[in-house]
């Protein structure tokens, strides 16, 4: 076969990664009760952090208009606040705000993330259309349409992760944010499936974010709202797609030199474990009783088991050992000085350290106030790191999608305590019996700390009934939250 000339000005069919997600977005069918059923969890948890992100102010001052003044009245609202705002701010703000504490749900494979990020396009849009609707005498958005587009973008995210390592050529795993939420995004506004190729074209022209702010030595906050910024990105294309009518570009992986795969991706083109279809909600992870980055999750609850065996010896250790898998150890094994909150629930020495300490970890126990405890960094500089195969191969294993660590701590009179191992955490799938409750109990919390006692009382007596609360106009729900 000869080489194709790339002199040619031929325009060449699409890439075939674009059009299965165009496809899989226009044509098909969600038909999984339990991918339904776990959606609707994930958007009562995904409200629950965007909610508890509003206690802290640097998540805060991010969430209103871009200019102080550029407001939209009957626009697409942020939940805890009193805005409206255009879709691709507004998906700015909810994505940030559903971010911000690293408490949503988990996606872990050869690639990492966040798949309820994307509730930040997808709420913002239906919103704004939902409301619109409702002006026009149109059919409004509901919780089902809402859901349905969430499982979508969650197996896109997903599945692109199995087998497709961005952080292993330095980028963001928002990228895949931008993706998914750009295919959806793209449908919720009307598009074909000819202008949903065209905006994912454009999403892969944008190439990624380096991953350099979730890594020592400059781990910061814009890890907490970079996937928000995904989201605005995501809703921009969409809106350029249909409503601007821009040209797509059908080899913007595949063209040599100038394309993403070569740019960007040693060359290689993405590989696939299965189809799309709905996996990867059926599979999320939720982050339930710790706001940790999710390979630590299993460690803290060793850690938690462990306090009440070493809460009165802190100034005996001499050693705490932690076995992790490998991804866990190239993430969140960090020593030396932590400058800030960003830095500290992504250190797993210190998110084993808190609890081992005072039998908790929270959101605040990464402000500096906890932080200049000096126990901790002391407990920090005496622990060990290092991979246990098994976690690892378990990790990978799509049967398993396991996220083991243990942790045991050793004294210096030579005694020490058992060796706590556990293989998956409590929003595992395995675990859902379990961790059901306590994501409800999440909830609960999280609008009790912001909104008044009745509209509490209204949004539980709405989300009891599945099928009423499927039924409901998006714009109805998402006003339960607003001020």
């Amino acid at each position: 076969m000869s080489a194709p000339d790339i002199r040619s000005a031929k325009r060449p069919d699409p890439d075939q990664p674009m059009v299965d997600v165009a496809d899989y977005v226009v044509d098909y069918p969600i038909e999984s009760t339990e991918a339904y059923d776990t959606a609707r969890y994930m958007l009562l948890d995904s409200l629950a952090t965007a909610l508890m992100a509003m206690k802290f102010p640097e998540c805060v001052k991010h969430l209103g208009p871009v200019v102080p003044g550029a407001n939209l009245p009957g626009g697409a609202r942020v939940p805890g606040t009193s805005h409206e705002l255009d879709p691709m701010q507004a998906a700015f703000a909810i994505g940030t705000q559903i971010r911000w504490l690293d408490f949503n749900d988990t996606w872990l494979a050869a690639e990492w993330g966040h798949p309820s990020d994307n509730l930040g396009s997808i709420l913002a849009v239906a919103d704004y259309l939902s409301r619109k609707a409702e002006r026009e005498g149109g059919r409004p958005m509901t919780v089902r349409d809402v859901l349905t587009y969430a499982i979508k973008a969650h197996e896109i995210q997903g599945c692109y992760a199995l087998k497709n390592s961005f952080n292993r050529v330095g980028q963001d795993h928002v990228i895949l944010v931008r993706l998914a939420s750009t295919a959806v995004a793209t449908a919720m506004l009307g598009g074909s499936r000819e202008q949903i190729v065209t905006a994912i074209s454009h999403s892969w022209i944008d190439n990624g974010a380096l991953r350099t702010y979730r890594h020592a030595p400059n781990t910061g906050p814009r890890k907490s709202w970079a996937a928000g910024d995904a989201c605005r990105r995501a809703v921009t294309h969409a809106i350029n797609a249909v409503y601007r009518g821009v040209v797509g570009y059908p080899s913007a992986l595949s063209a040599k030199t100038w394309g993403y795969y070569d740019v960007a991706f040693k060359g290689n083109e993405f590989q696939f474990e299965r189809p799309f279809g709905s996996y990867v909600m059926e599979n999320v992870l939720f982050k339930i009783s710790f706001p940790a980055e999710f390979h630590a999750q299993t460690a803290v609850e060793c850690a938690m088991q462990l306090h009440g065996a070493v809460a009165g010896r802190i100034d005996q250790i001499e050693q705490v050992v932690i076995e992790t898998q490998q991804a866990g150890l190239r993430i969140i094994d960090k020593t030396g000085p932590l400058a800030n909150y960003a830095d500290r629930d992504h250190c797993i020495q210190y998110m084993v350290a808190v609890p081992l300490i005072f039998g908790r970890l929270t959101a605040d126990d990464y402000n500096d106030e906890v932080a200049a405890d000096p126990r901790i960094d002391a407990l920090r500089a005496k622990t060990v790191v290092s991979e246990n195969p098994r976690f690892t191969q378990d990790y990978f294993d799509p049967e398993k999608r396991y996220i083991g660590n243990s942790v045991q701590v050793f004294f210096k009179d030579g005694s020490s305590t058992e060796k706590v191992s556990i293989d998956f955490p409590i929003g595992h799938r395995r675990r859902r019996g379990e961790g059901i409750p306590v994501l409800l109990k999440k909830f609960e919390a999280a609008m009790r700390s912001q909104l008044p006692s009745h509209r509490v009382k209204t949004i539980l007596n709405a989300t009891a009934d599945p099928v009423k609360l499927d039924a409901m106009p998006i714009h109805e729900f998402l006003g339960f939250f607003t001020l």
